[in-house]
């Protein structure tokens, strides 16, 4: 007896066929995991990587480090950042080892950024970060992170020079880190998912747009004097933030300050010995929660640098 025809069957298209309608954005919770449309909403999952040997590098200067670090000292400061996440009930997720680890992993800020339907990995732009992505890559793989642009050609980018407006609007730097070849790469992606990209230019001699303001609550951004780009405090304003402006003293001491992640609406999370900071922002309302970095900011980072921002609640979700 000949064959039966599978012109019929259901894997050709026949009546038992089931076709997929749901978008990718329908399958944010159900099947992918992270996500975020704020900088402000309460936080739920975040990245980290704990530093080890990478960080006895004896050139601190040519690992792009401002001071040599105490290795003992840097590992029980960044256990104490693990701990307040999970007493802040944020799930913290860890960047798996590699061999030859480079200096600067631990900053994990730098290495993707998150986007309402999944994640877009940096491409560093210093030779001594290069490859750092690819652990990056897996972890948020194995976290069931959806990763929805890998930069190409000559493009870098760092997450940090990324910060989200609104649920569809988004401002990006261009300047050390980000190069303009990776804005029109991400620029071509926001423009597919229906967002908004403002680029940015920053000035010289800084590092990453997260330095230069940040979001602790839907109404009020915190802004570096005479650095935070004109264009980003335009479109802060039209975005309904109120800015405001970090007191003019020592630029490492603010720079300390402004390097804090936003654990909800009013609530952030910094460097424990700005004391002076701290209470100016409680007089804005601002909760202060504190961690030590005194050892951990002799490699140029803080609270902000360390953290990769996963997922957050989000508008729809």
């Amino acid at each position: 007896m000949a064959d039966q025809s599978t012109f019929s069957s259901s894997a050709y298209g026949g009546d038992g066929w089931s076709q997929r309608l749901r978008t990718h954005a329908d399958d944010m919770g159900p099947m992918w995991q992270g996500g975020i449309d704020s900088e402000w909403r309460p936080l739920r999952q975040v990245l980290l990587r704990r530093p080890g040997v990478e960080l006895e590098a004896e050139d601190f200067d040519a690992a792009q480090q401002l001071e040599p670090l105490d290795l003992a000292k840097a590992k029980a400061e960044h256990d104490q950042l693990a701990e307040a996440y999970a007493a802040a009930q944020v799930q913290v997720l860890q960047t798996p080892d590699v061999p030859n680890p480079t200096p600067n992993r631990m900053f994990c800020a730098d290495l993707f950024v998150m986007t309402p339907q999944g994640a877009i990995l940096a491409r560093p732009a210093s030779t001594v970060r290069a490859g750092e992505e690819v652990a990056t890559a897996a972890a948020l793989a194995a976290a069931h992170v959806p990763i929805l642009r890998t930069l190409t050609g000559t493009a870098t980018f760092e997450g940090a020079d990324l910060i989200w407006l609104t649920p569809s609007h988004a401002l990006i730097g261009r300047g050390l880190r980000t190069n303009q070849a990776a804005i029109d790469q991400i620029s071509a992606l926001f423009d597919e998912l229906g967002w908004r990209l403002t680029a940015v230019d920053m000035p010289f001699g800084t590092m990453h747009l997260m330095g230069m303001l940040r979001i602790p609550d839907k109404d009020i951004a915190i802004c570096w004097p005479r650095r935070t780009p004109h264009a980003a405090v335009m479109a802060l304003r039209e975005a309904g933030y109120r800015t405001e402006y970090l007191p003019d003293e020592d630029a490492a001491q603010a720079n300390r300050a402004l390097n804090f992640v936003t654990l909800g609406p009013g609530r952030v999370l910094m460097p424990t010995g700005n004391q002076a900071y701290k209470t100016w922002y409680e007089t804005l309302g601002i909760e202060v929660l504190e961690t030590p970095m005194f050892e951990l900011r002799k490699a140029a980072g803080a609270v902000g640098c360390l953290t990769g921002i996963v997922a957050r609640d989000m508008e729809d979700r």
